[in-house]
């Protein structure tokens, strides 16, 4: 088992051809159900805001007003429906402290009642808008998770830890994306979406089973970090001389990342520590001597 990790792939010695199959990628962030009816509804704000330049000063500030609400509640609706769709997605997740779907058909109904009021003044008829308005919202859209999930008997202190974590990995898989938008390649643009997929899929273990969080948090910080240093340099390096050998090397690392790397972390969350450790250092060891460098390839 030693002989083969240090004489494996991730020695600077081992044969480049010494590599199991690539493992099929995992489904990427699932999409929020009804995000599509968020743009009807921010299409239905400039019923309100074109009208308003025809009317009279009053009219025209209330339409400015009832459009601009009606945007507002589409952003928050659109946001609210990707935090449910979040939460759904989960084993072990809070509710979303704020409901914002909720708070979209609020304003909704908000946006109709001033609508109304512009059509027949102060009267019942705005009120019965609003309630339509709201009510016809949640009915597309439903509500926010109003409950946490899988919370039960966890230690709250650990899993806002594991948040933390976790947002943080994802602020470093953002940077990786932006950083492989320099290349102007779709293939690589692709490529990189299909490992950040790999990583959130490490993601959900370690939020379903913490284990030790520590040496967890130390992994995906060389995990991820080392993956966005070598595709800066790489896109950096692309951009300038389009090497092939570098793209070989590059896409290479990729795949024994999100290949035996997520086999690790099973190992991690299982109790592997000493193992983990061992190969943290080789992977420090493989990033130094096998990311392109700026000006040549590797």
């Amino acid at each position: 088992m030693a002989a083969q990790r240090f004489s494996g792939r991730y020695s600077p010695q081992g044969s480049p051809s010494d590599k199991s199959p690539l493992a099929p990628p995992p489904a990427g962030s699932p999409r929020p159900r009804g995000r599509w009816r968020t743009t009807l509804l921010f299409l239905s704000a400039f019923a309100f805001l074109f009208p308003a330049f025809g009317d009279a000063p009053g009219a025209m500030l209330l339409g400015l007003i009832a459009g601009g609400l009606l945007i507002l509640s589409a952003w928050l609706t659109r946001e609210g429906l990707t935090a449910r769709t979040a939460w759904e997605a989960r084993r072990i997740a809070r509710r979303p402290a704020l409901p914002r779907i909720l708070l979209g058909a609020a304003v909704t109904g908000l946006a109709l009642f001033t609508g109304g009021v512009i059509a027949h003044g102060l009267s019942l008829y705005p009120l019965f808008y609003a309630l339509a308005g709201a009510a016809l919202h949640l009915g597309a859209f439903g509500l926010d998770p109003m409950r946490d999930k899988g919370m039960e008997g966890v230690d709250r202190f650990q899993t806002d830890r594991v948040a933390r974590a976790v947002a943080e990995a994802e602020a470093t898989l953002a940077q990786m994306k932006d950083a492989i938008l320099r290349a102007r390649d779709r293939g690589l643009e692709q490529r990189v979406e299909r490992f950040a997929a790999s990583a959130r899929a490490l993601f959900r273990q370690v939020e379903s089973d913490p284990g030790d969080l520590t040496a967890a948090r130390r992994y995906l910080s060389v995990y991820l970090e080392g993956a966005r240093d070598a595709t800066v340099k790489f896109a950096d390096l692309w951009a300038q001389n389009r090497d092939a050998q570098a793209r070989a090397e590059y896409e290479s690392l990729l795949s024994d990342l999100e290949t035996t790397f997520a086999d690790r972390t099973k190992r991690l969350l299982e109790g592997g520590r000493t193992d983990l450790d061992i190969e943290i250092g080789v992977l420090r060891d493989r990033l130094k001597y096998e990311t392109p460098k700026s000006g040549a390839p590797s």
